[in-house]
């Protein structure tokens, strides 16, 4: 179900035009876990310097993502029904107009709401996972960044030991580079689901006759973030409940994953909770980066430019509390840390050769931000829905 708001929708803002208008730098939009708004910052990636336009949206945010090359922002809400937004990026303030609103559950599930939405590599679907309805979902993006109606929806199955497992949780879904499979990340049932993937007609389906294929983790690990390496034959998987993260071979001809490497994102000393959240691999594929939660911590991995295997080589402090996820900037130079308890931004500069990052004691306060999306200067202005 899609509902359009049309050019007569209002414009959201929470700074004057006249006092943004003409600024010039990147743009991020920060989801708020429970607060009903999305705030903006504008970021200057050659000094480093942050910003903050304040409130551009009054909705559930639970996730959020931008568009690659349009002034589109899109917001995955938290209430029944699985909503996702989409807005209109005024590229000079900041501000969002929003343009449609598209509904992913045919029947309410309950509270929860979405876990994760996504573009793949071609921007032309969203992937979302339905953390509540225990579902993973497909919906093709027009040219223009608008979204249509739900193409696909595959259910999945399972549970695990925890109280928190209950039954199916998606938590993250990927398309593999070859195009042909999707993969979701399910909490709740310990699994990472494999299912055809359809590029012309941007669906998924589990298969037949045994259904969709899986990669079963251990017993109350609950996944949680999948990323594949450039080399597209190594999938990185973080396990929340464990705090573990997981190299799988991945074989794109049969859609199979095999297991090879653990290795815990918990320091050696560790005692408490344990909670992993975020998963990113830099551009290059030389690096891989960790949050954890339980030690407020992020954690670097070099990989084995031949095998994809990975060493540990930093662990450093996220500059507040629980880093609930942290997003790199695309030139590769900054990572930004969305530390939900404690209410802040965080910025880091990354050294593209070693890795490591640093943290540069410049932040944002926003009401427990989730999720990070860029709009940035290289996308140039392009033309985006009016």
């Amino acid at each position: 179900m899609t509902v359009s708001l049309g050019a007569a929708a209002p414009l959201l803002s929470g700074t004057p035009a006249s006092a943004a208008s003409g600024r010039r730098g990147d743009l991020l939009y920060i989801g708020t876990w429970g607060q009903g708004q999305v705030y903006a910052v504008r970021f200057d990636p050659e000094h480093g310097t942050l910003t903050p336009l304040g409130s551009v949206a009054q909705v559930s945010s639970n996730w959020v993502a931008a568009h690659p090359t349009r002034p589109v922002l899109y917001v995955a809400g938290g209430e029944q029904g699985g909503h996702v937004r989409v807005f209109r990026i005024d590229d000079a303030s900041g501000a969002l107009r929003q343009l449609d609103d598209v509904v992913t559950e045919t029947v309410p599930t309950g509270s929860g709401g979405l876990s994760y939405i996504g573009l793949t590599g071609e921007a032309d679907t969203l992937l979302v996972a339905d953390f509540a309805a225990g579902s993973a979902v497909t919906v093709p993006v027009d040219p223009d960044g608008r979204l249509r109606g739900v193409a696909s929806v595959v259910q999945d199955v399972g549970s695990g030991p925890s109280p928190r497992q209950l039954g199916p949780h998606p938590h993250h879904v990927v398309v593999d580079p070859s195009g042909r499979y999707a993969l979701v990340a399910d909490f709740g049932a310990d699994r990472v689901f494999v299912y055809a993937y359809d590029r012309a007609t941007h669906r998924m389906s589990a298969g037949a006759p045994d259904g969709p294929g899986s990669y079963a983790t251990a017993a109350g690990s609950g996944p949680r973030r999948l990323a594949f390496h450039p080399d597209g034959r190594t999938l990185y998987l973080l396990n929340e409940l464990t705090a573990d993260i997981q190299v799988l071979r991945w074989d794109a001809t049969r859609g199979t994953l095999t297991a090879r490497q653990v290795l815990p994102t918990n320091s050696p000393d560790h005692t408490g909770a344990t909670s992993a959240a975020e998963l990113a691999v830099s551009r290059d594929g030389r690096h891989v980066y960790t949050s954890n939660r339980g030690e407020n911590a992020l954690v670097v991995f070099a990989t084995d430019p031949a095998t994809g295997l990975l060493t540990e080589v930093q662990r450093v402090p996220c500059a507040g509390v629980t880093p609930w996820s942290f997003a790199l900037h695309p030139g590769g130079r900054w990572l930004f840390v969305a530390n939900e308890a404690s209410g802040s931004v965080n910025l880091f500069a990354v050294d593209r050769a070693s890795g490591h990052l640093t943290d540069t004691g410049a932040s944002v306060a926003v009401p427990y931000p989730d999720s990070i999306a860029f709009r940035t200067r290289e996308d140039g202005p392009g033309t985006g829905p009016s």
